[in-house]
């Protein structure tokens, strides 16, 4: 192999070569284990093993292939980054467009965290409603932490539903949305904090962030767009992962709100 192929050739200019080094990425390999899980023959495979041994990558001991100390490196980094990437392929136009300074540095190094999202679109006949799938899940949840920086009608009636339910639930919203709920809605919000099983926060600042909702079941996230106008469009997803994200958002914007008691409303 030629001394000036860049790494980065080496590694993702063949999908063969670039699934290899993450099958080796565990533990050594025989051809056999390695022709099983890439799906192909020693033919096909043979020419990208060499070419990684070339590289210094990948190490033949006797009869099974392992990753050298640079390979390991490689191989260890791969995961996040390809998966990054696909979570932004996935639904590109939206990541595009989208902003995303709300969302704090630790979380954006863990974008692939949110594979599998599902784009959302409002259909004419529910834009100013909340999303018909987005309601029939969270009834089929037990516990729910929701963030919303704008104020929706249905704020008023679908929380307290569920809480009346035993739903556990932390809702925080910005100031601005928490003085609308006082000022029109102040004897529903006595209401709902008289449940024990409702905790309610103020967020102190510009979140930069639409709304998110994470439960046992699945997450949702609305990001602002870029433009000037607001587009009700959001990502969903049942992973997990997405669920661990989502969950991690609200405990660190949860480091800044303030709970609101009951008191502070009746004073």
């Amino acid at each position: 192999m030629k001394e000036n192929v860049k790494l980065t050739d080496l590694v993702f200019l063949s999908d063969k070569r670039k699934k290899l080094l993450l099958f080796l990425k565990d533990k050594p390999r025989t051809m056999a284990e390695i022709q099983e899980h890439l799906s192909t023959d020693p033919v096909s495979i043979l020419p990208q093993i060499k070419k990684l041994k070339e590289g210094k990558l990948v190490v033949q001991k006797e009869h099974t292939y392992e990753l050298s100390l640079m390979g390991a490196v490689i191989a260890d980094k791969m995961p996040p980054f390809l998966g990054t990437l696909e979570v932004l392929e996935e639904n590109f136009d939206y990541w595009t467009r989208r902003n995303i300074e709300g969302i704090p540095p630790f979380l954006r190094k863990r974008i692939f965290e949110l594979k599998d999202c599902r784009l959302i679109l409002p259909e004419m006949i529910h834009m100013f409603e909340l999303n018909p799938e987005f309601v029939e899940k969270l009834h089929l949840s037990t516990n729910v932490l929701a963030f919303a920086s704008y104020f929706h009608p249905s704020f008023t009636t679908i929380y307290p539903e569920l809480a009346k339910k035993g739903v556990e639930i932390s809702l925080m919203l910005t100031e601005p949305v928490m003085q609308r709920f006082k000022k029109d809605y102040k004897e529903e919000l006595c209401t709902f904090l008289n449940l024990e099983n409702v905790r309610v926060f103020t967020f102190p600042r510009d979140a930069k962030i639409a709304d998110f909702t994470v439960t046992d079941r699945f997450f949702l996230l609305t990001l602002f767009s870029r433009e000037k106008f607001f587009e009700h469009e959001s990502l969903l997803s049942s992973e997990p992962e997405a669920l661990k994200w989502g969950s991690d958002l609200f405990s660190y914007m949860l480091k800044e709100a303030i709970q609101v008691k009951k008191v502070e409303l009746i004073l």
